[in-house]
């Protein structure tokens, strides 16, 4: 029976895969003859929200339903360039439509396929080109299996966590996150969680969610730029820009400079480094911190061109500050959505 599309495209972070992206794969094959499964945030380090790295979930999803009809392909994460992420999209789908269906025409016939859940499901939206398979939420018993609550059962040490969220899962991830509960990643991930649990139990209490408030500096000079090196949770070990939480009694850009000076101790005068604030931006994406709701004003420092780069040294809650080339800057050593502030910044020189 021929199908209504040449290819379904499903998109998502698959963190971990469960039973109702397994849904939302069977739903596609009903509607086209090749399935391409477009696998998120796939160039990060660890952490709660990505455990995973790209592979093991490819290997998650092909143990589920492998099939000579499926391509599974890389996405990365562009966080506030909407615009450069629906080109990715584009770009990959091209690329493994013409190598499994054949030239693309304006005939093709592609669809977008998922279920709009929330907000995060937007994506559903931006491709007016292409057809749109809805499907409906998948409902196991009274709740909705969520990744989320899988992640949370998972990382908590809750022993019984297999029993809380086996019937979610296929047996593919079952096994896969058996055999990863004995890895040291795993160990690393539950103890930044329950780092995470302590911090955000402190403000249970509050009469609503707080936000919080930072600043962050992208200090550049001849093609590099100042990082530094965290020293505790969360992303302990990861590259960062020099920055962290306002002061009650201080302004924004007082506070980056405050922070800059005591992290980096850089050797540039506090009055060179106002003078070369060229840029600046606030960075609000919803998801960005672990440690809930967190609003960063970033400030873009552009020093003069030297042949010697001002001396650093990392001290407060930095590890060690060093100088990176800018095409050393690489998505899975970074902090956070430090890479994507970065760019975006830097896209304004």
């Amino acid at each position: 029976m021929a199908h209504k599309y040449e290819m379904a495209v499903f998109i998502g972070r698959f963190q971990p895969w469960h039973l109702g992206h397994q849904k939302v794969l069977d739903e596609a094959f009903k509607h086209a003859d090749k399935v391409l499964v477009l696998v998120g945030s796939s160039g990060g380090p660890r952490s709660h929200r990505n455990p995973f790295t790209y592979m093991e979930r490819v290997q998650m999803i092909w143990n589920s339903r492998p099939d000579k009809r499926l391509s599974i392909a890389y996405l990365d994460d562009t966080i506030y360039n909407d615009e450069k992420w629906v080109k990715d999209v584009q770009t990959v789908v091209h690329q493994i439509y013409t190598k499994e269906v054949g030239e693309v025409t304006a005939d093709s016939r592609v669809a977008l396929i998922g279920h709009s859940k929330d907000k995060s499901s937007f994506y559903l939206k931006l491709f007016p080109q292409w057809g749109s398979i809805n499907v409906s939420a998948y409902a196991n018993d009274e709740h909705m299996a969520a990744a989320t609550a899988i992640r949370d059962w998972y990382f908590s040490g809750d022993s019984d966590y297999f029993l809380r969220i086996s019937d979610e899962l296929g047996d593919s991830t079952k096994r896969f996150l058996a055999d990863f509960s004995r890895t040291d990643a795993y160990k690393d991930i539950c103890d930044e969680y329950e780092f995470v649990a302590k911090y955000k139990k402190a403000w249970a209490a509050a009469p609503y969610a707080p936000t919080f408030v930072t600043t962050d500096a992208v200090v550049v000079q001849s093609g590099h730029v100042l990082l530094v090196q965290r020293g505790a949770m969360p992303g302990k070990g990861l590259w960062a820009l020099p920055g962290g939480f306002l002061n009650q009694d201080e302004r924004i850009e007082d506070g980056m400079l405050r922070e800059l000076k005591e992290e980096t101790k850089i050797k540039v005068p506090v009055p060179v480094l106002r003078g070369s604030i060229v840029a600046n931006r606030v960075f609000d994406d919803p998801h960005r911190s672990s440690r809930g709701r967190t609003i960063t004003h970033a400030f873009l420092v552009h020093l003069q061109p030297d042949i010697e780069l001002p001396r650093v040294k990392g001290s407060d809650d930095a590890a060690k500050a060093r100088w990176f080339p800018l095409a050393q800057v690489k998505r899975d050593m970074m902090f956070e959505d430090h890479l994507d502030i970065i760019m975006s910044l830097m896209d304004l020189l």
